[in-house]
């Protein structure tokens, strides 16, 4: 393990799975304020070790105090994404000023990371949200030839998000995972639904989940 890497195996409390042994990872991404969605999202995937957010938890210059406060209840892995960039950026100043903002919520989150290494079940994860490579930011659809470059990497899984779109593909030695949105569906392969995905580290079986948005009539 790499300094600065957490080992979640042995982060947990003893009731944990042990190192090596079968771990089952909620994993959701861009929910984008949509509370209710990423509600839905987390009744939908059962029984979960740990629950992972890939970044865009926020929206541009809005911010829900109920998705993070939900995020930060379930103890739940949370990367930044561009949209947080723009929110906690210079350029968020008025954005962060509005009155409702919870403040502890806000500085929660802004002390998230842009990446994380972990270890997990034996295996060496890799959370990004777009990219794993400079510059940040290429959205990497399914199909798209960069998708190449994730071989790239000494993680055995990279779990990344930014594009909305689920993906599930194995590139050379690494298992790389895209579980869609959990709060604004641009999918059409899914019928335009909201989703997320849950990982058993043992198996690298991985498990989509669509669901129609709770938050449109």
């Amino acid at each position: 393990m790499r300094e600065g890497d957490i080992d979640l195996a042995q982060s947990w409390d003893a009731a944990a799975p042990r190192r090596g042994a079968a771990v089952r990872l909620g994993i959701v991404s861009d929910v984008h304020c949509n509370a209710v969605g990423l509600a839905r999202a987390i009744a939908l995937m059962g029984d979960i070790d740990a629950l992972f957010c890939l970044g865009d938890s926020i929206y541009e210059y809005r911010f829900s105090n109920e998705v993070v406060r939900l995020l930060r209840a379930h103890a739940a892995e949370v990367i930044l994404g561009n949209h947080e960039e723009c929110f906690f950026g210079p350029l968020g100043a008025r954005a962060r000023a509005r009155p409702g903002i919870d403040p502890e919520l806000a500085e929660w989150l802004a002390a998230r990371p842009h990446r994380r290494e972990l270890h997990v079940g034996g295996k060496r994860l890799l959370l990004v949200h777009s990219t794993p490579w400079q510059p940040y930011g290429t959205y990497i659809y399914p199909g798209s030839g960069e998708l190449a470059r994730f071989a790239e990497t000494d993680a055995d899984i990279v779990l990344y998000g930014h594009t909305h779109q689920q993906l599930v593909q194995r590139v050379g030695h690494v298992l790389v995972v895209n579980p869609g949105s959990a709060g604004d569906a641009r999918d059409p392969r899914n019928g335009g639904q909201l989703s997320c995905a849950v990982l058993d580290t043992a198996s690298e079986e991985v498990r989509l989940i669509d669901y129609p948005d709770p938050a449109r009539p």
